[in-house]
């Protein structure tokens, strides 16, 4: 399901000014969007019209899947340890209680705050805070996810973390919604990026973060993503598209080179094998990157 906004505005006050005014923005399954425009300009606001934390004040807003959504500030102040927390939101969830605190413990590994499982929310670091609000975003694999600046606080391997994360949730047909002040963030990833202007939402034309697009004779310097994923030792990872490159780094993990359009479907792939391989990293080729793969699937 996706989310729809039609002729949808807010504003808070009767007779307060309009933050934002007739938006008609699609939020469709699988798709990465990105929100820019200055501070103050209504980004938040949008965000959170289409994650339903608050209700247009004219239009509508068509479509409410399984949301989860992270704003820049995680308030601490409540009574539990950072896993007690995230095993009740996964029951919220609906998830059953092991479950949850099975993906509980998971996404604190990933995020790399496996040490402060046991710690009070209130006594977390800012950065640490931020750990268990997206980890308690991504452990119900919602339908749809909301970034409000969510990287804000996270260390590297953490913002990294977070960006894996959503490629992941939208190559399983999950649709993203973020803001970020990183102009690069989710370069590739991006399919579509919107500016806030006055009360208006505007399409940009594509993502404005993307890897520019070279002539069709010259497809070295396409938009082009790196994918490491680990796997069985020595399995061949399940790709068909005869554009993609797979150089192994060790015997369970390889990295995939794969023009940027076809990377929604290599991750698929990846997560949908059986057993399924585990998504490490996903980032745009960079040019300090070594170049040319030492193997090539036909």
């Amino acid at each position: 399901m996706h989310v729809t906004l039609r002729g949808a505005g807010r504003r808070y006050g009767l007779g307060g000014p309009w933050v934002l005014r007739g938006v008609d923005l699609d939020v469709p399954e699988g798709a990465v969007l990105r929100v820019r425009g200055p501070n103050g300009t209504g980004k938040s606001t949008l965000l959170r019209l289409v994650a339903g934390i608050d209700a247009p004040s004219e239009g509508r807003v068509i479509g409410r899947p399984r949301t989860a959504y992270v704003p820049e500030r995680f308030p601490p102040a409540l009574p539990f340890t950072a896993r007690a927390y995230l095993t009740h939101m996964g029951r919220i969830h609906g998830l059953g209680r092991a479950t949850a605190a099975r993906r509980a413990a998971h996404w604190l590994e990933r995020f790399g705050a496996g040490p402060s499982a046991h710690a009070p929310l209130a006594e977390l670091s800012k950065g640490s805070s931020q750990k268990v609000a997206v980890a308690a975003a991504l452990l119900a694999e919602p339908d749809l996810l909301v970034l409000d600046e969510a990287w804000t606080g996270l260390d590297t391997a953490a913002r990294d973390t977070l960006d894996t994360a959503v490629s992941e949730r939208a190559a399983s047909g999950a649709a993203v919604l973020f803001v970020d002040h990183d102009p690069h963030r989710l370069t590739a990833a991006t399919d579509i990026a919107y500016e806030v202007v006055g009360a208006a939402v505007e399409p940009v034309g594509g993502a404005e973060a993307r890897v520019p697009t070279a002539a069709p004779d010259t497809p070295v310097d396409r938009a082009t993503v790196l994918i490491d994923a680990s796997g069985p030792a020595g399995a061949e990872p399940p790709l068909e598209s005869p554009d993609t490159a797979v150089t192994r780094l060790d015997p369970r993990t390889v990295r995939i080179t794969a023009d940027a359009a076809r990377s929604d479907a290599v991750l698929r792939a990846l997560l949908g094998a059986d057993p399924a391989w585990h998504i490490v990293a996903v980032r745009p080729l960079e040019p300090t990157d070594p170049t040319g793969p030492t193997e090539r699937r036909a």
